[in-house]
């Protein structure tokens, strides 16, 4: 092993900040006009415990929350794994997946596209050759392999506003024009700008888009005719509840309806057949012998497309308008979508930009044919990976199948009623409004927005009820963003403060709510003031500083704990308040051109010296330490104890020296539980030889007993033992060595660490028949003390033989102090070496964030 090969010569750029002595004790205690400065440590926020595991067995993402469509198609192949990924290649097996896959997909699609054509308003033609178009143009050319594209119920109030205001052929002209708009955002890259649009306004413009659908179309359901707004139909619904237009319409109707939502739950092989499709038939033969409302399909379909129209020239600006419109909800549905259907298998990953390319260029071509404005469909998207689909021909082929159909099959859509289509309507329009998404937007605070949303979509419109939603979400961010929570919490015991615990960035938006909590304290009762914050303007360091200053001159004491970022310089001295105002000697406020420290290290990091003044009696220093833990650390870490306690399941032996230096949780991002902590002097590991050594018992222990997977030993730069090994001889030969440095008073015996440097011998003989001598400083002889010591671990028994079973490794481990730097053991190199930036991924596979989090 050569001394080279066991410390990367990388060492960050680092810069060393000059040493600050601090007063203690952490806050300023004033009282009576005395003002005492205090330091400015870093923000108190809630870290992620770096301990937490990740919970195993989560199950697998699914898709957005349309997914749940009683579209849901039978299960296939999984589109998951080496063969789930989309691919554009054709290894044996894809067409055949991709051909069964087109087939469920077309039977799934061709029941929607007619009764979104429908309640469109348009042409029942009109959704078969969106459908067609979708299926070919947007498969082909777009981005996300497995997303399937055709008219969506998200876009049918847009366009039956748009085929009332201006008629059908105009309605044509916009969605060609709105291709090409999504074609510039394509080529723009905008693609992922698009996402930040707050979920929250996502969901509740979706759940809208529902709640007008389901309320027009419960009139076509009894046999009536829906209007033109939402507010319309509601109004006139009590009566058309109570009188049916045509009580056999709304009796096929209710069939649908029920069949819709009931049919998945049936056995199998019945549950295989889409329930849409299921429903729709199953309530078109029941309706052959009633006279009721029937789908209107013209002979010639060919004939009956209607080519779109250019705009009159008042309409012009209306016009434009419905062009973005239908461009922004169309690019935001199919992003929903594509996104939804990529969390739904592990190949390869789409390209969003070019999905929109390829949307973009679908709905041209449907409106330069006279079709509906076409969209990523969640519904079809979720059915096709369910149903094995590997590559784009499965989307491909599905719109094949729906030209066919409309070419061959026509007849038989001219049997379907109105009111059956509208029943299957009604089931998409309230699964639009998801609970679940309601639950999780609540639980973020964001039930305002989507609320704002809902109603601004459902009373006005979809594009004005969007920006509604927009603007409470932009409100909200700024709220939380500027207006800073101030807690007060009375006295805990008798003598203990009451504490103002004031949070976040502290500006002037802040002071009405500051001043009223600040009220809430008794003018005679000593006060803590806890200020964690990363921001304070003059407003409310002006507001502070009096408040302090008038219970300072009651002879009331407070206490003063900047814990945040405050952005003032800390005092090197104390300094007199009627030389400054209060609260700029609290937070340590300079004056001239001293600039501001750099943020301090948390207090639960960082060593004492730090946030600590000088004591008479270092056992004080002790109990400061332990009331910080109580106040900051305690609450954190209590709900990881008290999993433990029932007993320790640590996963790691860890061995390091006892150099007060080393912190092994910190450098190994561990917390309670995780590591069995062995300190020696050096990281020695006796012999096999040693009997009742503490640490050969732990060893055997934590071996035998807790069934630990893994053993570290940890070396580190500057170590005692390890340079007391280096230096022996010269040590013996130094007067001032003999002399106790220079006390005049004889060395005292250190009979126990003689004897155990001892154990240290052999890494010293290692050294030396590697090198041919002593190695060129201690550091070196510390690592390849380090990888002696696994082959002191491999001579213990109990060692060996875990190791062999398979249920034992072991790891050599190096941290070089000056750099915070820990470099790892290549035993098969035989050399240290930096740990690469990521081992595992930060969720494990198939884990969902809110589990990761814990909601």
């Amino acid at each position: 092993m050569h001394a080279e090969h066991h410390e990367p010569r990388i060492r960050p750029p680092s810069v060393t900040p000059s040493p600050t002595v601090l007063p203690y004790p952490s806050e300023t205690v004033l009282g009576a006009g005395v003002a005492a400065p205090t330091e400015t440590g870093p923000r108190r926020t809630l870290p992620r415990a770096p301990w937490r595991r990740a919970r195993r067995g989560a199950p697998a993402p699914g898709p957005a929350p349309e997914s749940a469509d009683p579209a849901a198609g039978p299960t296939g192949d999984s589109a998951g794994g080496p063969a789930g990924g989309p691919t554009d290649g054709a290894p044996r097996g894809v067409w055949r997946h991709d051909l069964e896959a087109s087939v469920v997909v077309f039977l799934v699609a061709l029941p929607l596209s007619l009764g979104i054509a429908v309640a469109s308003g348009a042409p029942v033609v009109a959704g078969i050759i969106a459908a067609v178009v979708g299926g070919v143009v947007a498969g082909a050319l777009g981005g996300v392999p497995l997303q399937v594209s055709g008219p969506a119920a998200g876009l049918t109030a847009v366009v039956a506003e748009i085929v009332i205001a201006h008629g059908w052929r105009v309605a044509c002209f916009v969605t060609a024009a709105a291709g090409v708009v999504q074609i510039l955002f394509g080529l723009s890259r905008v693609a992922r700008a698009a996402l930040a649009i707050s979920p929250a306004v996502v969901h509740g413009m979706l759940a809208g888009i529902g709640l007008t659908i389901v309320i027009g179309q419960v009139h076509v359901v009894l046999g009536g005719t829906a209007g033109s707004a939402a507010w319309d139909n509601l109004v006139v619904l009590p009566g058309e509840l109570a009188s049916p237009a045509v009580p056999a319409a709304a009796l096929l109707g209710l069939i649908t309806i029920a069949l819709t939502v009931l049919w998945p739950r049936l056995p199998r092989p019945l549950s295989a057949v889409p329930a849409p499709l299921a429903a729709v038939s199953a309530a078109t033969v029941a309706s052959l012998a009633f006279d009721v409302p029937r789908v209107a399909l013209p002979d010639d379909l060919l004939g009956a497309i209607a080519l779109p129209a250019v705009p009159a020239s008042g309409e012009w600006g209306a016009v434009a308008l419905a062009v973005l419109t239908v461009a922004l909800v169309a690019s935001i549905e199919s992003l929903l979508s594509a996104v939804a259907v990529e969390a739904m298998h592990s190949g390869p990953r789409g390209d969003l930009d070019r999905e929109l390319l390829g949307q973009g260029a679908a709905n041209t071509v449907s409106g330069l044919l006279g079709g509906l404005p076409v969209t990523g469909v969640i519904v079809r998207s979720s059915t096709n990976v369910r149903a094995g689909a590997r590559s784009r021909r499965s989307a491909i082929l599905h719109g094949l199948w729906m030209a066919g159909f409309a070419l061959l099959m026509a007849p038989l859509v001219g049997k379907i009623p109105l009111a059956v289509l509208a029943g299957l309507l009604v089931v998409i329009g309230l699964r639009l409004v998801d609970l679940a998404h309601i639950r999780a937007i609540a639980r973020h605070g964001e039930l305002a927005i989507y609320l704002t949303t809902v109603i601004g979509v459902v009373l006005l419109n979809l594009l004005e009820g969007v920006l509604i939603g927009i603007a409470t979400a932009l409100l909200l961010a700024l709220r939380r963003t500027l207006v800073a929570p101030v807690n007060v919490h009375p006295p805990t015991g008798p003598g203990s403060p009451w504490r103002v615990v004031v949070e976040g960035a502290l500006t002037f938006l802040s002071l009405p709510r500051l001043a009223r909590r600040l009220a809430e304290v008794p003018p005679g009762a000593p006060v803590r003031l806890d200020l964690a914050v990363d921001y304070l303007d003059h407003g409310a360091h002006k507001m502070l500083d009096d408040w302090i200053a008038e219970r300072l001159r009651a002879g009331v004491t407070v206490t003063v704990d900047p814990v945040g970022y405050v952005p003032m310089a800390l005092p090197s001295a104390p300094t007199r308040p009627r030389n400054r105002r209060v609260l700029a000697n609290l937070l340590g406020g300079r004056s001239g051109r001293h600039h501001a420290r750099p943020p301090r290290t948390p207090r639960w990091l960082a060593p004492w010296s730090s946030w600590q003044h000088d004591q008479l009696h270092d056992q004080q220093r002790l109990l400061n330490g332990v009331d910080e833990f109580h106040r900051r650390t305690a609450p954190m870490i209590e709900p990881y104890l008290t999993e433990l306690q029932a007993g320790q399941r640590p996963s790691t032996l860890f061995i390091t020296c006892s150099d007060s230096r080393l912190v092994p949780n910190v450098i190994t991002s561990s917390g309670p539980g995780d590591l069995f902590t062995v300190r020696t002097p050096g990281a020695f590991v006796p012999g096999p030889h040693a009997v009742g050594d503490s640490t050969l018992a732990a060893i055997e222990y934590a071996v035998e007993i807790l069934g630990v997977r893994t053993i570290a030993v940890c070396g580190h730069s500057g170590c005692g033992a390890v340079n007391a090994l280096f230096t022996r001889n010269k040590h013996s030969h130094d007067p001032d060595h003999d002399k106790g440095h220079g006390s005049g008073r004889p060395p005292a015996p250190l009979r126990h660490l003689e004897a155990w440097l001892r154990h240290g011998e052999p890494a010293l003989a290692r050294a030396e028949r590697e090198t041919g001598g002593l190695p060129a400083n201690a550091d070196e002889l510390s690592r390849i003390s380090v990888a002696q010591q696994l082959v002191a671990l491999r001579g213990l028994s109990v060692v060996r033989r875990a190791e062999a079973a398979g249920r034992l490794h072991l790891v050599g481990m190096w941290f070089d102090i000056a750099t915070a730097r820990a470099i790892v053991l290549d035993e098969t190199t035989d050399r240290f070496e930096i740990p690469p930036g990521s081992l595992l991924p930060a969720l494990e596979s198939g884990q969902r964030l809110a589990d990761a989090v814990g909601h």
